[in-house]
C-alpha cells in the first residue's frame, strides 16, 4: 500500500464520521483532494495521476462529493465558493480515469449524478447577482465533463435545472452558457459523438437565443456556435424546421460587430433552401418561435410567483401551528402550577389544622372533631340537595317552575336568616366562654370519678384474653413511652428556645454594631449602653408586650385558625429568648 491509497484511505475513514456537518465535509474534501492531486500532478506521470483518480472513485469519495453538490442552500449556509471548488475538483477526477469492469456503472450511474449535482449548484449560483464568477466556474467544470464525456450532452440539454437556468432574463449567464456549447464544439469528435436527439436539442438553444434576446454578446455567441454546428453537420433536416432565420439574421443582428459570421451563416441556410415560399414559412415559424419562448417565460415567471406563495402561506400556517403548540404548552404549565399550588395550599391548611388541635385540651378534640364533620356533613347534603333541587325544578314546566322557585328563594331565605341568626348567637356564647383559652384540663374530683367508672367497668367485663398481671405490665410500658416522648419533646423544645435565644441576642448586637456612632464621635454613655445591650433588650420586650396585649384585644373570630406566634410580630418572636433571659 503507497503512500496515496493510505490517504486516500484515511480520507474516507474521516468522511465515515456522522458527527461532521456538511460544510465540514466540503472543506476536508478540498483540503485533502487538492493536496493528493497536486502531489501526483507534480510528479509528471499521467499513469499516477490516472490511479489517484481510480482510487478516489473506488473508495466512494467521488460519490461523496457527487452527494453534497446535490445539497440545497439550507444545508451548505451560502458556502457557495467551498462547493465550486469541489465541483471543480469532482469534474477534473472525472476526465482521463480508466475504470475497467466499473466501466457501466461509472458511466450510467456515477456521471450522470456528478452532472445533475453541477447542474442544481448552477440553477442555485444563477438566483443570486453576486455568484455570476462562481456560476462561469461551474459550467467550466460542466463542459470539461461534457468534452471527455459527450453522452452527457443529452442529460444536459433536457435537464429541468438547466431549463430554469435558461428561464432566467440574465444575459450574462446566457452568455456563460453558449461559451460551454462553443468550446466543447470546437472539437470535431464532440458534434461527430452527439445522439440524433441532442443536436436539435442544441439548435433550438441556439436559434431561441437569438430569438429573444437583444445582447449583442450573447447573439454573436449563438451565431458562432450554429456556424461550428452547420460546417461540421449535415444540418439540412434539422435547418428545415427553422424557417425564416436567415431572415432574422439580416434584419436583426447585422451592424453589431460580427457581421462576417452572419454573412457566413445566412449563406450556409439559403444555399440548402429551394422552395420559392421559403421567406413566409420562414417568418411564420419565427414569429411561432417567439410567441412560444415569450410564454414559455412567462409561464416560468409566473410559476415561480406561485410557488414563493405557496411557500409563504405554508410558512405562515407553521408558523400559526408552532404558536397554537407553544400557547397550549403554556396553559399546560400554568393548570400544573395552579394544581401544585391548590395541593400545598391544601397541605398547609391541614398543617395547620394539625398544630391547632395539638394545642387544644384533650378533652376538647373529640367534640371539635365531630362538629367538624356534622359541619362537611351538613354542606355535602345542602350541595347534593341543591343538585336535586336544580334538576327537579328544571324538569317543571314555566308556570310551576315560577312559582316553585318563588317558594324555593322564601325558603331558602328563611333558612339563611335563620342561619346567621344562629351563627351570631353561638358567636356570642363562644365570645362570653373564651373558647379553650385558659382551661386547665380536669379537676382532681373529675379525675377520680372517672378512674371509678374505669375500674368498675374492668371488673364488670373482665378480658379474656390477657391477664391482669399483663394488662398491668402493658399500662406501665406505655406509660415509660409516653414519658420518655415527652421527654424527648421538653428536650427538643428547649433547643428550639435556645436557638431562638442565640439568634435574638445575634440580631440585637447586630442592630447595636449597626447603629454605633464612629469611632470619632463615641462618648462614655454610648460605650455604657454598647457593652450593656439591657437598655435595646427592655424596648424590644416592650414592643413585645404592647403587641400581645393588642393581639388580645382582637374579636374572637380573628384569633381562630391562628398560633400564639402568629399574633406577635416577626422581630418580636426574634427576641423573646433575650427577653426572657
Amino acid at each position: 500500500m503507497d503512500r496515496y491509497e493510505t490517504a486516500v484511505m484515511h480520507l474516507k475513514q474521516r468522511m465515515e464520521d456522522k458527527s461532521l456537518r456538511s460544510v465540514d465535509r466540503i472543506n476536508l474534501l478540498n483540503e485533502t483532494m487538492k493536496h493528493i492531486l497536486d502531489t501526483a500532478a507534480a510528479q509528471k506521470d499521467d499513469v499516477m495521476l490516472t490511479r489517484v483518480k481510480l482510487l478516489l472513485y473506488e473508495h466512494g469519495i467521488l460519490s461523496q462529493c457527487a452527494t453534497l453538490l446535490s445539497l440545497g442552500p439550507q444545508k451548505l449556509q451560502s458556502k457557495w465558493s467551498a462547493v465550486v471548488i469541489l465541483g471543480s475538483l469532482t469534474s477534473s477526477c472525472c476526465v482521463g480515469v480508466v475504470v475497467g469492469e466499473l466501466s457501466e456503472t461509472f458511466h450510467e450511474q456515477f456521471l450522470p449524478s456528478v452532472i445533475d449535482g453541477l447542474l442544481s449548484l448552477a440553477s442555485h449560483l444563477a438566483r443570486r447577482t453576486d455568484c455570476v464568477s462562481l456560476f462561469k466556474e461551474v459550467m467550466e467544470s460542466v463542459g470539461l465533463l461534457l468534452q471527455d464525456h459527450v453522452q452527457l450532452s443529452m442529460q444536459v440539454l433536457s435537464s429541468s435545472h438547466y431549463e430554469l437556468i435558461q428561464g432566467y432574463d440574465d444575459d450574462a449567464l446566457l452568455l456563460i452558457c453558449v461559451q460551454m456549447w462553443i468550446r466543447c464544439t470546437a472539437s470535431s469528435d464532440f458534434l461527430t459523438s452527439l445522439s440524433d436527439d441532442a443536436i436539435p436539442l442544441l439548435l433550438n438553444e441556439a436559434v431561441g437565443q437569438l430569438a429573444v434576446t437583444a445582447d449583442a454578446a450573447v447573439g454573436g455567441a449563438s451565431v458562432r456556435l450554429l456556424l461550428h454546428m452547420a460546417k461540421q453537420l449535415p444540418l439540412q433536416p434539422f435547418l428545415s424546421k427553422f424557417k425564416g432565420l436567415d431572415s432574422l439574421l439580416d434584419k436583426d443582428w447585422r451592424g453589431r460587430g460580427f457581421d462576417f459570421e452572419v454573412d457566413q451563416l445566412i449563406s450556409l441556410i439559403q444555399s440548402r433552401e429551394s422552395t420559392p415560399s421559403v421567406n413566409r414559412v420562414r417568418a411564420a415559424c419565427l414569429i411561432q418561435a417567439a410567441w412560444k419562448s415569450y410564454l414559455t417565460r412567462r409561464r416560468v415567471k409566473s410559476l415561480r410567483r406561485v410557488v414563493l406563495i405557496l411557500q409563504r402561506c405554508f410558512r405562515a400556517r407553521k408558523r400559526k401551528l408552532q404558536q397554537q403548540e407553544n400557547a397550549q404548552r403554556q396553559q399546560e404549565e400554568l393548570n400544573f402550577q395552579v394544581c401544585l399550588q391548590r395541593q400545598q395550599a391544601r397541605r398547609k391548611f391541614h398543617q395547620k389544622q394539625r398544630e391547632l388541635l395539638q394545642l387544644l385540651p384533650a378533652d376538647q378534640v373529640l367534640p371539635y372533631l365531630q362538629e367538624c364533620e356534622v359541619l362537611a356533613a351538613v354542606v355535602i347534603q345542602s350541595a347534593w340537595r341543591g343538585f336535586l333541587a336544580r334538576r327537579r325544578v328544571n324538569s317543571l314546566r314555566p308556570a310551576v317552575k315560577m312559582e316553585h322557585a318563588q317558594q324555593h328563594a322564601a325558603r331558602t331565605l328563611q333558612k339563611a336568616a335563620r342561619r346567621l341568626i344562629e351563627k351570631r348567637c353561638a358567636a356570642k356564647v363562644l365570645a362570653s366562654e373564651f373558647c379553650w383559652i385558659g382551661q386547665t384540663g380536669l379537676t382532681a374530683s373529675r379525675r377520680a370519678e372517672l378512674k371509678r367508672q374505669v375500674e368498675e367497668y374492668i371488673s364488670l367485663h373482665p378480658s379474656s384474653g390477657v391477664s391482669h398481671e399483663e394488662c398491668e405490665q402493658l399500662h406501665v410500658d406505655v406509660q415509660w413511652r409516653l414519658q420518655a416522648l415527652l421527654r424527648q419533646a421538653v428536650r427538643q423544645k428547649m433547643e428550639e428556645h435556645k436557638v431562638a435565644s442565640l439568634l435574638a441576642h445575634t440580631h440585637t448586637q447586630l442592630d447595636l454594631l449597626k447603629d454605633a456612632p464612629p469611632l470619632s464621635a463615641v462618648s462614655a454613655t454610648d460605650i455604657k449602653s454598647f457593652l450593656c445591650p439591657s437598655g435595646t433588650v427592655a424596648s424590644r420586650a416592650r414592643d413585645a408586650h404592647n403587641s400581645r396585649l393588642q393581639a388580645n384585644r382582637l374579636p374572637w373570630w380573628r384569633t381562630l385558625g391562628e398560633t400564639c406566634e402568629g399574633l406577635i410580630p416577626k422581630e418580636d418572636r426574634d427576641h423573646e429568648g433575650v427577653d426572657s433571659s
